[in-house]
């Protein structure tokens, strides 16, 4: 079996996760500090706030395609 070189890996330290919305994490990695701007807590797909963006009028088109009523934001 072979052996791990001596002296060629990072450290491995605490690590604190500061996302732009606050929220605070603290674990383990190569770097001390981590700065995030999105998280699980304000992550869209997480908290169920998909906000959709309309690119020459293609949601629109779908919608009026298939009958939808437009989403509420």
């Amino acid at each position: 079996m072979a052996k791990v070189k001596v002296g060629i890996h990072p450290d491995y330290v605490d690590t604190t996760i500061t996302c732009a919305c606050g929220e605070v994490v603290h674990t383990r990695s190569t770097r001390p500090n981590i700065h995030v701007e999105v998280c699980s807590k304000c992550h869209p797909f997480y908290t169920g706030k998909h906000k959709l963006m309309d690119t020459a009028g293609r949601v629109e088109r779908f919608q009026r395609k298939y009958r939808r009523q437009p989403a509420s934001s």
